[in-house]
């Protein structure tokens, strides 16, 4: 019993550090943008400042049940993905609830929180809440195709579905890493990755600059909040994800910080360099070269 409950402290200190973590990088992140855009962008803190402020509003607005569950959900996937991921290799603190085959647990909670958030749009009455819906459902089901793929190829290539022993695998040596033992797997999971953190060109649902609802504007007050929390959460967790898988984890915070900055700035990079694609082209193109990339990893670790 002791045990069980040191763990669950031991996670509970993971997401508070990972959680504040979030919320500086999204502010850093955002200030980097405006910087390339020659604005001078918001303060670095200012994601704390509007998830206090968010959270001190109510509303008196009903939508119905699953409305308000949506954004739970989203929360819930995000909080999970965190929790079943050992962020610190080797550390018993920071291990989290790793276990066997936890690799395919924590891509059902990354879909958790897509699915959730898809119930609550539609609950929301909005004419455009199908269409966002639609364009949700659509580039994630294209994503996924390449990321399933290269993950298929890591579980050839280690014997193993436990992302502990994947990120023991590549301990030793940097040439260990995934991304250089396989590299068309890390390319297709990295090419996913773009759709994943919802940056230009990949945010077709969103879509600001075409349609000026969903969810920053659907949901307010202590929702809102919810929502704002797990965009620090969720886009960390992804983060501390592929740099398992690829980038041969991390043995401490610093180098975790490190990692995971520059594996976000590739996003962030992308998504000032291109435009905003359109559903069909975004899912045309995921289904082509990333699924070719996907597939190709796959033969590769099977047959050479």
């Amino acid at each position: 019993m002791g045990t069980i409950v040191t763990k669950i402290l031991y996670a509970l200190l993971t997401l508070f550090i990972v959680t504040n973590y979030g919320l500086i990088l999204s502010g850093v992140v955002r200030k980097i943008g405006a910087r390339v855009g020659r604005r001078h962008g918001i303060r670095f803190y200012q994601p704390y400042i509007d998830l206090i402020k968010n959270y001190t509003f109510r509303t008196r607005i009903t939508h119905g049940i699953m409305y308000y569950i949506g954004p739970v959900f989203r929360l819930t996937g995000g909080i999970g993905l965190l929790l079943f991921l050992p962020v610190i290799y080797g550390s018993p603190v920071f291990d989290n609830f790793s276990f066997a085959g936890d690799l395919t647990f924590v891509l059902y909670f990354q879909f958790f929180g897509v699915l959730g958030m898809a119930l609550g749009a539609g609950e929301s009455g909005h004419p455009y809440s199908a269409l966002g819906v639609s364009r949700g459902l659509a580039q994630t089901t294209a994503m996924e195709l390449p990321l399933t793929l290269g993950v298929l190829a890591l579980a050839v290539q280690y014997h193993t579905l436990n992302i502990h022993e994947i990120v023991a695998a590549q301990q030793g040596s940097i040439l260990h890493w995934t991304l250089f033992t396989n590299p068309l797997a890390a390319i297709a999971m990295m090419l996913s990755f773009l759709a994943m953190m919802g940056r230009s060109p990949f945010d077709v649902v969103l879509a600001p600059q075409e349609i000026p609802i969903g969810p920053p504007t659907e949901y307010h007050s202590a929702l809102l909040g919810v929502l704002q929390l797990n965009r620090a959460i969720f886009p960390a967790a992804k983060l501390i994800l592929f740099m398992n898988l690829l980038f041969g984890g991390a043995t401490n915070w610093g180098e975790l910080v490190i990692k995971t900055f520059f594996i976000y700035m590739w996003s962030v990079f992308v998504g000032i360099a291109y435009p905003r694609f359109r559903v069909d082209q975004s899912v045309r193109w995921y289904f082509g070269i990333p699924l070719l990339i996907g597939v190709a990893a796959i033969l590769v670790v099977k047959y050479f």
